[in-house]
């Protein structure tokens, strides 16, 4: 071989090395996404879909019966820093193989960008809007029932009943109640007209006691005091149970070391607190699995006695069988 040739392949190596090392020390661009989401869990033979609408800030001097050094403390030990902390928004689907039963249809955009995420957590777990036969709302606040209809104000879920609480409708639906109302909460009682005007014009709006079997497998359980008829729901049953329990907790570090703290939003701030404490002593007791609408997400876990308090056991993720 000649030296030309020599030197042209010395080159063709030289280039193919440096070529190489770039490549490999190439950087891969950060994503700065996450994961849609959903969580699926089976209960027994219903499945469970956790679905994430989003979060917000909570300012931490909403909550009452405390006091900011001990809030300070309480969030310090669960490593969160305030005063304003993210609290989450979900919703769960509730599959039991002859419904589809979504818990709460989060908050659409009317409380800002961050929420208003369940319809496309909805279609990223495999299902649509239209295939849910049922919403149970756990009350009528805006952040739970806004996602019942889009921005024209037309029914989401087509197909689907809407059930809530009757202590609810009376009092969030009563244009009576809202006109005695404070200022302040008129935009509440707006919001939750709005959301069930669609659903009510077709028929589709129905309402319950307390306490009852609302559709195989799923029960009603009073839990007022948050809201006038504030409920809970109990999904399955024998061993295989989950307590989807609403907005029974605001601030995981700090209501469940401290069950006696309220938070601004309650509507019967003695009545919330005791239904908290019966509600964390039955779970802790019978080792329910429950859901909140304001815990972190998925939001399931388990509720453990823990000194004068209870600590949040949150659950881990598994692949289903």
């Amino acid at each position: 071989m000649n030296a030309q040739p020599k030197s042209l392949l010395r080159s063709l190596l030289a280039s193919c090395f440096l070529l190489c090392s770039s490549l490999a020390l190439a950087e891969a661009p950060q994503q700065k996404s996450q994961v849609p989401g959903y969580y699926r869990m089976q209960l027994g033979q219903i499945e469970v879909t956790a679905l994430y609408d989003g979060a917000i800030k909570l300012d931490t001097k909403l909550l009452k019966n405390t006091n900011e050094k001990e809030v300070q403390q309480l969030l310090a030990r669960l490593f969160v820093k305030g005063p304003a902390v993210q609290t989450a928004v979900n919703a769960y689907l509730i599959n039991t193989g002859s419904k589809l039963v979504l818990v709460d249809a989060g908050a659409a955009k009317l409380f800002g960008p961050t929420l208003g995420n369940i319809v496309s957590n909805l279609k990223a777990a495999g299902y649509a809007p239209e295939q849910v036969d049922a919403v149970l709302a756990t009350h009528l606040h805006g952040d739970h029932i806004n996602g019942l209809i889009d921005a024209d104000g037309k029914a989401v879920f087509t197909n689907a009943e809407i059930w809530a609480a009757q202590a609810d409708h009376d009092f969030w639906l009563s244009e009576e109640v809202a006109a005695k109302a404070a200022k302040e909460m008129q935009g509440f009682f707006k919001m939750a007209r709005d959301a069930a005007a669609p659903y009510r014009a077709a028929g589709k709006w129905k309402t319950f006691a307390s306490d009852q079997e609302l559709l195989p497998g799923i029960n009603s359980l009073a839990a007022n005091g948050h809201t006038p008829g504030h409920s809970a729901y109990l999904i399955g049953g024998g061993e295989e149970k989950l307590l989807i329990w609403g907005d029974l907790v605001h601030n995981h570090a700090v209501q469940f070391a401290r069950p006696q703290v309220a938070i601004e939003f309650d509507n019967d701030r003695k009545a919330a607190v005791a239904t908290r404490k019966q509600i964390f002593a039955k779970a802790a007791k019978e080792k329910l699995l429950v859901g909140g609408m304001h815990l972190p997400f998925p939001g399931i876990g388990h509720v453990r006695k823990d000194g004068k308090g209870y600590s949040w056991v949150p659950v881990e993720f598994a692949p289903l069988p």
